[in-house]
């Protein structure tokens, strides 16, 4: 195969070298490398040079040399291109640097557009996965994943969002918490970091956003940890709080839980195996209960008239994200409470309580503006799991911070 070389135009020819034992030894009989030579040491000797380090332009050389570098696959064959590669005396930097060539990789070992390929092949698979199938070291593939997914947040740009999303997510077992903020509106976590839950962690991201764009943000969505409040009222006055309804939901679920524990623990003989083994039958949404597990749930309600009433409330509650109407929202909390008198149902009287000492939050919902998607911070957090199980868990915080921050981000 002969043809001009691209990057070098003044180069003669590319020498194709077929099957050539000396770079493909590991490949089998149906696969083979390819070396593209380009060019020749006296083909650029007109050319400047830009070093590697500061960028600086130098017009002559301090040394150069020959290197190959991995480029895309073509087929089953392996594409090594022979390229030539300069040093720079740079007096800015006060050393030897290489040049700057930019069709390189951060690993000079590797073109760009080769890195990205990398990068592409392991949003959805793992990095061992990856290194087999294109005979790369396991830390070979992770660097050029992390380059690929730097170029996809510089392309993105720093953000400036209207709604954020804050939530916590555990890295591993211990507390040991990070937080994930997401813009609301564009769909997309924009920081990811901290070293626990606290409001100082809370405050890290406020200082990456700036002062500026802080105080553009109108809405933000969180559960109800405190850090979270006093953070976010300090740093964005002006921002309206809003508990996430699915947090608030499980805090009743907990609740009703714990009445079905009391019960289990009070009852004995026959009414007690209704309740046994029907966890997760009583706290599942009952559109999702099919066949013997719906079966179940009638037989206990009816057997049990102190669950069957914390069952009921607990799915009416759901309504009180419905209105769109703060007085109306408030009367409908105001007899669902009422409707807990005489029950004997203390853990939804402590749930009354908490709602009440965080009403502002949660009725903040009633408000048209602020009729967002409460769902994509749940999602978000199912996706950071996913992406923890499929690497058995991460234990490079950065390589994780990077992953969180693409997995929304389209394709280069």
């Amino acid at each position: 195969m002969i043809c001009r070389c691209p990057k070098y135009p003044s180069a003669a020819t590319w020498q194709t070298h077929m099957h050539s034992p000396v770079f493909a030894p590991a490949l089998s009989a149906t696969a083979a490398s390819v070396t593209r030579r380009c060019g020749s040491l006296s083909s650029r000797g007109a050319q400047k040079t830009h070093c590697g380090t500061c960028g600086a332009m130098h017009r002559s050389f301090y040394d150069r040399t020959r290197r190959r570098v991995r480029d895309l696959s073509s087929g089953p064959f392996r594409i090594l291109l022979d390229i030539e590669v300069r040093r720079v005396q740079c007096r800015p930097c006060g050393a030897v640097k290489r040049e700057r060539l930019a069709f390189l990789a951060d690993n000079p070992f590797y073109t760009q557009r080769f890195a990205y390929y990398v990068g592409r092949r392991c949003r959805a698979a793992t990095i061992k996965d990856i290194a087999e199938e294109l005979r790369l070291d396991w830390d070979a593939v992770k660097e050029l994943d992390k380059q690929y997914m730097r170029a996809q947040l510089k392309r993105t740009g720093t953000p400036g969002p209207r709604v954020i999303g804050i939530d916590e997510i555990s890295i591993r077992k211990g507390h040991t918490y990070r937080i994930v903020v997401s813009d609301l509106i564009r769909h997309r976590p924009i920081w990811f970091g901290g070293v626990d839950r606290s409001e100082a962690s809370m405050d890290e991201f406020y200082r990456f956003l700036g002062e500026k764009k802080a105080k553009k943000i109108r809405l933000a969505v969180m559960d109800m940890w405190k850090a979270f409040g006093t953070s976010t009222r300090r740093h964005a006055p002006q921002a309206a709080i809003l508990f996430d309804k699915f947090h608030v939901l499980r805090h009743l679920s907990q609740a009703l839980d714990i009445v079905r524990r009391r019960e289990y623990g009070r009852l004995q003989g026959k009414p007690r195996t209704f309740i046994k083994g029907q966890k997760y039958t009583l706290l599942a949404h009952p559109q999702n209960l099919t066949g013997s597990a719906r079966k179940n749930l009638k037989l206990l309600l009816a057997a049990n008239k102190r669950l069957n009433t914390a069952y009921v409330l607990k799915e009416s509650f759901g309504q009180l994200w419905d209105y769109t109407s703060e007085t109306w929202a408030r009367k409908f909390f105001e007899n669902w409470r009422a409707q807990l008198k005489w029950q004997r149902l203390k853990p939804y009287e402590e749930f009354a309580n908490m709602i009440e000492r965080h009403w502002d939050g949660i009725a903040a919902y009633c408000q048209p503006e602020n009729k967002v998607s409460l769902g994509f911070v749940e999602g978000l957090n199912n996706k950071i799991r996913v992406l923890q199980r499929r690497s058995y868990g991460l234990r490079d915080q950065e390589y994780l911070r990077l992953k969180v921050l693409t997995c929304m981000l389209p394709k280069l």
